[in-house]
């Protein structure tokens, strides 16, 4: 099975201790006193990101939780994985990222931080955080992150309550100067099975108000999580948008497993946070033997989906979120139920971006040097689609300027975002 792709993120929940009580918490962390002696050590932790490096440096580690900061020895473990040349990145309430911390994390190698706001309105979020006074705190982490030179993700869950916030979330987050608002929609796993999820129409609107922004920002990159269907309301709203594609990390179809798996904090392999079934553990077995060979893995790879999803038009760009149908009715092929869309048949399917040729372009000195100053994680895709762009002009060789002219369609002439000098006040 060498032939499987590497991964392009594996998320480490590193701990089940929390300084929270999230409503949606998927991995129900529990307060800080409920340590687990089962969490895998720094030295077992060093061993898996070994591992992972060594099926690919082009990997992006997420070291989260629970709380990954409440691991005293988290810049270790962040630093371990930045001399293997995989790019780290950490996911946290923000609550404990003080100065000192952020600093701490910049100097370990952490390129960037993702940062969960769940609400603009401060007791709307406590609420939701199960804490008073979490909403000052994450802002003087944000605050935090920002000052350290850390490259800020804002994550946002919607939910019945939180649904009419996206303009305003998205307006946040282009005022801090985030490089990314990820936009995530529940799956009942873990506490979230209590919680509920935004019901079909909502979920329909508000994925749509999503694609728009997407589309439209220039400065920040406005993404969907555990909602495959934002490729579809992608190609019906712009079909030559680059981002139908279905390759690389934008890839058609549920993540889960195909470029994405999940680390427990005691070791389990899962195709992702919200799929509580285990592929293997790194305890007994080889990351890469998981990744390549595990029955789990390959069923995802070359999915049999059933209901609406198994007849649907758009099952090589989306294919419904794999985890909902699990959650929900124990049948991990199952339609996905949050998405409205009637299947037209297959005569009706969206052009799909073909394979790349056998044996790619060449690559000017300059343009190489540009791709080298790429952050690993994405360099695999800009790779690929500069590839595609070249081959389909019927060149032979990627220039400086093709990557530009990717770059500008991607983010308008402003260019990636970069992090803003300081948060303006409430």
């Amino acid at each position: 099975m060498d032939d499987v792709p590497p991964p392009y993120v594996v998320a480490l929940n590193l701990t089940r201790r929390c300084n929270l009580a999230c409503a949606h918490c998927y991995l129900d962390a529990r307060l800080r006193r409920d340590g687990d002696a089962r969490e895998l050590t720094l030295a077992e932790v060093a061993r898996v990101l070994d591992e992972i490096a060594a099926l690919s440096a082009e990997t992006m580690v997420v070291l989260t939780g629970g709380e990954p900061l409440l691991r005293r020895d988290l810049e270790a473990m962040a630093g371990h994985a930045a001399g293997l040349g995989l790019m780290v990145v950490v996911g946290t309430n923000g609550m404990a990222l003080t100065a000192r911390r952020a600093a701490a994390l910049k100097d370990a190698g952490v390129q960037g931080v993702g940062i969960s706001v769940d609400s603009l309105d401060p007791a709307r979020h406590d609420r939701f955080r199960g804490l008073a006074g979490a909403f000052a705190r994450t802002m003087a982490g944000i605050d935090a992150c920002r000052e350290a030179g850390l490259a800020l993700q804002i994550h946002f869950t919607v939910t019945d309550d939180t649904a009419g916030e996206l303009d305003d979330m998205i307006a946040f987050a282009r005022s801090l100067g985030a490089i990314a608002l990820n936009v995530f929609f529940v799956v009942c796993t873990g506490r979230g099975r209590h919680l509920g999820t935004v019901g079909a129409a909502v979920h329909d609107r508000v994925l749509r108000r999503l694609t728009a922004a997407a589309r439209a920002e220039e400065g920040l990159m406005v993404r969907a999580k555990c909602a495959p269907h934002f490729k579809r309301m992608a190609v019906e709203l712009d079909p030559g948008w680059a981002i139908t594609a279905a390759r690389g990390y934008d890839a058609g179809g549920c993540l889960a497993g195909t470029r994405y798996a999940r680390v427990t904090p005691d070791g389990e392999v899962t195709p992702c946070p919200y799929m509580e079934v285990s592929a293997g553990s790194v305890r007994r077995q080889v990351f890469a033997t998981i990744w390549r060979e595990a029955r789990l893995f390959a069923a995802l790879r070359a999915p049999r989906l059933r209901g609406r999803c198994g007849a649907c038009e758009y099952g090589a760009i989306c294919g419904g979120c794999r985890a909902r149908p699990l959650a929900l009715s124990g049948d991990m092929m199952g339609e996905d139920p949050l998405c409205l869309h009637v299947p037209a048949g297959a005569a009706a399917a969206p052009p799909v971006a073909p394979p790349p040729a056998p044996a790619g372009p060449a690559w000017s000195p300059e343009a190489l040097a540009r791709l080298a100053h790429v952050p690993p994680f994405v360099r695999r895709m800009v790779r690929e689609r500069a590839e595609t762009h070249v081959l389909g002009e019927g060149r032979a060789e990627v220039a400086v300027a093709d990557l530009e002219t990717l770059m500008r369609r991607r983010f308008g002439a402003a260019g990636p975002p970069r992090p803003a000098p300081a948060r303006p006040a409430p």
